[in-house]
């Protein structure tokens, strides 16, 4: 049993060992770790936090130039949009010029008909009137010639009744022909 004992003992003196506290080591070891935060903050949060600025200025970098392109875009489109507005006045401008312009062309056309005809017209009534001048001054030179025949034939001849309606009826008929 004393040996057990002794074991016993050995092993809670060492452990004891383990557990204390020895100042010097205590020190050193804060001292290392303060060595490790420093190099730890030095040589790899500086470059940490560069990379990380890096970023941050090349996300700030692609949003202005982001805005700025919708900026551009924003201007092209109302730009487009004024051009489209001026494009359909300007087509509605020429359609209605157009419009108007074969409207007056048409309704020239129509006055130079209506003036052809109207003259047609005047010339075809002229041309009527004056045949029927001529039909008439014909009919009488006929009607005249006519007479002076029977007048040649009422004085060569003494006239009965019967001879007297003959001539008439040959007057006439020669008249109608």
């Amino acid at each position: 049993m004393n040996m057990a004992l002794l074991a016993m003992t050995a092993d809670t003196a060492q452990t004891q060992d383990l557990v204390t506290l020895v100042p010097w080591t205590f020190i050193i070891q804060i001292i290392n770790l303060f060595i490790q935060v420093f190099l730890i903050k030095k040589f790899l949060f500086g470059p940490i936090n560069e990379i990380l600025e890096k970023r941050k200025n090349l996300a700030d970098r692609v949003i202005k130039e982001a805005r700025e392109a919708q900026d551009e875009a924003d201007s092209l489109k109302t730009q487009y949009e004024e051009s489209l507005t001026n494009a359909h006045a300007e087509a509605a401008r020429i359609v209605s010029d157009a419009q108007k312009e074969a409207q007056n062309k048409a309704d020239m056309l129509v006055n130079e008909a209506y003036e052809e005809v109207s003259s047609i017209k005047a010339k075809a009534t002229a041309d009527i009137e004056q045949e029927k001048k001529k039909a008439v001054n014909e009919a009488k030179n006929e009607i005249s010639s006519l007479a002076m025949e029977i007048a040649g034939k009422v004085v060569e001849k003494e006239i009965n009744e019967a001879d007297h309606k003959k001539l008439i009826d040959d007057f006439i008929k020669k008249v109608g022909a």
